[in-house]
């Protein structure tokens, strides 16, 4: 059974958030991006633990999914926790996924955690704990919670972040670092990028949306191929990057992530790292240091020049939201009301956003939207892109169309 899962995004408890994003919306856009297993997120937030505790009921071993629905998404347990402390002189910033096998055994984690840090303040809460403190709790709690270093390569906010992170898991987690399967790759890099490091190869890379709206849903996620949905058989292919039935990953374009290459998003500059070590990771317009982008900090950690092996790898696919394709045919804000009626239109006609951006074959896309935007969707299916790299927060930009294209309406792109 082949699934789509996304395993790490956010509630409305959550700071920066949609305000509509309950159980219910949630469910809805996985439904309308083609998702199967969606994470529950914030289940360390009590009020949003007490919606889960009313609304999910079990469907299978640590799989929920909302009661008296017929719409066919399941959840997971997930949530995002963030640990701020000191180690080693220096401030560490880190997020960590944890994924959990069932509603009782994370009232058993809540228990424990909440006597460290208001978790009713944020949906993803700070604590003042070292990462591997996190993990022994959670590892003492139930042995089957998964703890996955979130985003791992943002400056800010990583296990390997520019700013405040670790050049290894190892110094991070330490002697739990056997425990700690799976890194997420997040929207600034990709696999093949940590495929660089051999410190990596007996970790699993995983991707996930991290969406705090449900449109963003689905950005990234994970292809499973599973004999029934069970928290157990997913815990298994994670932990052994088990490559039959760890089909592939869903990846943005990394350069679209915002903290692809370095720069000052003030200053309007970006660099590539080659550029960066000249002028000393010193912006030349304000004289103050750059951000150090995911890039550079892979650059930095790698000890390969090339992928080695890449037959080896859970293999993935880099991927354009349908809304950014139809927005940039259009030359519109893909918040508009023109490119959202398109958009709709395509769900209803393509059965799901994933159905069209990955399955659908050109002939049958142009059915039911307009034959530039089918070969679009084609293109970024086919890495066909021009690709401007994102910065200090500023998203990048993937272009499907050329100049060339909008002189030519009726021209072919192919």
């Amino acid at each position: 059974m082949k699934i789509i899962a996304d395993l790490h995004l956010h509630s409305k408890y959550s700071r920066a958030t949609s305000k509509a994003l309950d159980l219910f919306e949630i469910e809805k856009w996985a439904k309308i991006k083609g998702v199967d297993l969606i994470a529950t997120a914030d289940f360390t937030h009590p009020a949003w633990f007490k919606h889960l505790q009313k609304n999910l009921t079990e469907v299978s071993g640590g799989i929920y999914q909302l009661k008296k629905s017929a719409s066919g998404v399941k959840f997971m347990l997930s949530t995002e926790i963030a640990c701020i402390y000191s180690k080693n002189d220096k401030v560490r910033r880190l997020h960590l996924v944890i994924l959990a096998p069932s509603l009782e055994v994370v009232a058993k984690l809540n228990e424990q955690i909440g006597k460290l840090g208001k978790l009713a303040s944020d949906g993803r809460p700070i604590l003042g704990l070292d990462a591997k403190e996190l993990a022994k709790i959670c590892f003492s709690v139930d042995e089957r919670i998964m703890v996955i270093p979130a985003h791992a390569w943002t400056p800010w906010f990583s296990v390997f972040g520019s700013k405040s992170g670790f050049d290894s898991l190892e110094e991070c987690f330490e002697e739990l670092t056997p425990q700690i399967y799976a890194i997420e790759t997040g929207l600034s890099s990709d696999p093949e990028m940590n495929w660089r490091l051999s410190a990596l190869d007996n970790i699993t890379f995983i991707s996930n949306s991290d969406a705090h709206s449900g449109s963003t849903i689905a950005r990234e996620a994970n292809v499973f191929n599973l004999k029934s949905f069970d928290y157990e058989e997913i815990y298994q292919i994670i932990k052994k990057g088990d490559q039959k039935k760890f089909l592939y990953t869903i990846e943005f374009y990394p350069e679209e992530g915002k903290y692809h290459l370095d720069g000052h998003r003030t200053c309007g500059v970006s660099m590539l790292p080659s550029e960066t070590k000249k002028v000393k990771e010193i912006c030349p317009v304000c004289k103050k240091k750059l951000t150090v982008g995911v890039l550079n900090r892979v650059e930095k950690l790698a000890d390969r020049e090339k992928v080695i092996n890449s037959q080896q790898k859970i293999p993935f696919k880099n991927l354009i939201p349908l809304q950014e394709i139809i927005a940039e045919y259009y030359q519109q804000n893909k918040k508009t009301k023109k490119v959202l009626n398109n958009y709709f239109e395509f769900i209803k006609k393509g059965k799901n956003e994933l159905n069209i951006l990955l399955e659908l074959p050109l002939v049958e896309l142009k059915k039911f939207m307009p034959e530039k935007i089918a070969e679009g969707v084609l293109r970024a299916r086919n890495n066909q892109v021009e690709r401007v790299g994102g910065f200090d927060g500023e998203y990048g930009k993937i272009k499907v169309f050329t100049r060339e294209d909008f002189k030519n309406p009726q021209k072919a792109l192919f």
